[in-house]
C-alpha cells in the first residue's frame, strides 16, 4: 500500500462515515437522542481515524495495535445501529451492518496476515496486508 486509501478497511470505513451522518442527520433535532447521535458519530469517526494514525507509525505491532482498536470501534457502531432499530428503518439498520461485517472481515484477515508475518522484516509494516477487497 502506498497510501490508507489503497486499503480496503479503510475506503469501506469512510463510506459507513458518510452514511452514518446522513443516517443520524433527521435525529439530531430531538434533544432526547444527542448524546447517541454524538456517539454514532464519533464511534464511525475513530474507525478511520485510528487506520489513518496506525498507518503512519513506523512499527508492525503499532499498526496491528490501532487496526485492532478500529475493529473496537467497528463492532461499537454495529451494536448501536442495533440498537437505533426504534428511528432507522429495517432495510438501512441492514445495509450498514453488512457494510460493518465486510469491514470487521478486512480488519480481522489483516491483523491474521500481519502477526503471521511478524517475522519477515521490510521497509513498512503494513505491506504484509492482503489485497483491499
Amino acid at each position: 500500500m502506498r497510501s490508507i486509501e489503497d486499503f480496503g478497511a479503510y475506503r469501506k470505513g469512510m463510506e459507513l462515515f458518510y452514511h452514518v451522518v446522513a443516517d443520524v442527520e433527521p435525529l439530531k433535532g430531538d434533544f432526547s437522542l444527542g448524546r447517541l447521535v454524538s456517539q454514532q458519530l464519533a464511534k464511525a469517526d475513530s474507525i478511520c481515524a485510528n487506520m489513518e494514525e496506525g498507518f503512519g507509525r513506523m512499527s508492525r505491532a503499532e499498526w496491528i495495535r490501532f487496526l485492532d482498536d478500529s475493529r473496537s470501534s467497528v463492532r461499537e457502531t454495529r451494536g448501536c445501529y442495533r440498537r437505533m432499530h426504534h428511528w432507522l428503518s429495517d432495510e438501512t439498520i441492514g445495509q450498514r451492518i453488512a457494510l460493518l461485517d465486510e469491514i470487521i472481515k478486512i480488519l480481522s484477515a489483516t491483523i491474521t496476515t500481519l502477526k503471521r508475518s511478524s517475522l519477515r522484516s521490510g521497509p513498512h509494516p503494513y505491506q504484509a496486508t492482503p489485497t483491499s477487497h
